[in-house]
C-alpha cells in the first residue's frame, strides 16, 4: 500500500507555494502538484503571465512574474517540499484518506488537501491578442494599470460587469481616457455601477461594439480594430492599453462537484476560514476568491490553509 501523506497540495501560485511552506515548516512533509500546463497555464499560475510585479512587499524595484514565482517554488524546495510537475486529472473525496490521480492513473492518498488551482481569466483570443498580451493587453486592470505603458495613455475596456465597471473607474488614475467597449446597448453591471461610470468624464463608452484586432509595432500595443454589432463597419481606436473585464473560470472541474461551489463554480469556504464543504479539505487562492485576486491575498490564504491543515490534523 503506498504511503499516505500527511498533506497534498495542488497548484502552482502563490496560494500554493505559501501553503507549501508552511506546511514544511510545519513538519507536515508537503507533497504538491503543480501541474503541467494545467488549465492551459505553465506551473507557477497567472503570474507567469505577467511582466512587472510592483505590489508585492519585499522587492522595492518591482519584480518579473516569472522570477517570484521562480523565488517561491526554490524557497518550497529548500524547506524539502516534494514538488510534481504532473497535472491531478481527479480526485476522490468519498472517504478519507483522499485519493488524488495523476493523468496517468497513479493513486496518491492524503489525509488533507489544500486546492489552491487558481481561476483563469478568460480571454477573447482576438487577432494579436498574443503578440501583445502583457505588451499592452492585460486581464487585470489592478494588477497592471500603475504600470509606466498606461500612464498618461488612452486605454480600453472590454466588458459590461461590475467587474469592467470597477477596472474602468480605477483606471481613471492613470490613463488620459479609458474606453469601454460594450457589445450591446446596455451594461449587465448593477445600477449603481453603472451610474459611477456614467457621471465618469474620464470613461467614454462605445456601445453596440466588439473589438477585433490588436495592432502595434512589436513591442507594444498601440490601437484596437472594433466593429459595429449593428452594421459590421470596423474603425480603428488608438489605445496603448487593452484590459478585458469578462470574468475568470475557476479551475475545479477535475473536482467533478465533490466540493460546494457557488454559481460561478469558485469553491465555498467557511466564513474566516479555508475549510471547504468536506472536512480535511482546504481551499486558497483566487480558486475560492472572486473578489480580490491578488497575489498577496492567495499568498496569505495559503497560510491560513496550512495553519487550518495542521490544526485539523492535530485534532485527529
Amino acid at each position: 500500500m503506498a504511503d499516505i501523506e500527511k498533506v497534498i497540495i495542488i497548484g502552482s501560485g502563490p496560494a500554493a507555494h505559501t501553503a507549501a511552506i508552511y506546511s514544511a515548516r510545519a513538519e507536515l512533509q508537503p507533497l504538491l502538484f503543480e501541474g503541467f500546463l494545467a488549465g492551459g497555464v505553465a506551473a507557477g499560475g497567472q503570474l507567469t503571465t505577467t511582466t512587472d510585479v510592483e505590489n508585492f512587499p519585499g522587492f522595492p524595484e518591482g519584480v518579473q512574474g516569472p522570477v517570484l514565482m521562480v523565488y517561491m517554488r526554490k524557497q518550497s524546495e529548500n524547506l524539502g517540499v516534494r514538488i510534481r510537475t504532473e497535472t491531478v486529472a481527479r480526485v476522490d473525496l468519498s472517504n478519507r484518506p483522499f485519493k488524488v490521480y495523476n493523468e496517468e492513473g497513479t493513486e496518491f492518498s492524503s489525509q488533507t488537501l489544500i486546492i489552491a488551482t487558481g481561476a483563469t481569466a478568460k480571454r477573447l483570443h482576438l487577432e494579436g491578442e498574443d503578440q501583445y498580451w502583457q505588451k499592452g493587453i492585460s486581464a487585470c486592470a489592478v494588477c497592471d494599470g500603475a504600470l509606466p505603458i498606461f500612464r498618461g495613455k488612452p486605454l480600453m475596456v472590454i466588458g459590461g460587469g461590475d467587474a469592467a465597471c470597477e477596472e474602468a473607474s480605477y483606471l481613471t488614475k492613470f490613463g488620459s481616457e479609458v474606453i469601454m467597449v460594450i457589445r450591446r446597448d446596455a451594461m449587465r453591471a448593477s445600477k449603481i455601477m453603472q451610474q459611477r461610470v456614467l457621471n465618469n468624464a474620464g470613461i467614454r463608452i462605445e456601445w453596440n461594439t466588439i473589438p477585433k484586432i490588436a495592432q502595434g509595432d512589436t513591442n507594444l500595443l498601440s490601437g484596437v480594430t472594433v466593429e459595429s454589432t449593428q452594421d459590421g463597419s470596423q474603425r480603428d481606436i488608438k489605445v496603448n492599453g487593452l484590459f478585458y473585464a469578462i470574468g475568470h473560470v475557476p479551475n475545479t472541474a477535475f473536482l467533478e462537484g465533490q466540493l460546494k461551489t457557488d454559481s460561478a463554480h469558485y469553491l465555498i469556504t467557511t466564513l474566516g476560514s479555508t475549510q471547504t464543504s468536506i472536512e480535511g479539505v482546504f481551499a486558497a487562492g483566487d480558486v475560492q476568491d472572486k473578489i480580490y485576486r491578488q497575489a498577496i491575498t492567495s499568498a496569505g490564504s495559503g497560510c491560513m490553509a496550512a495553519l487550518d491543515a495542521e490544526r485539523y490534523l492535530a485534532h485527529q
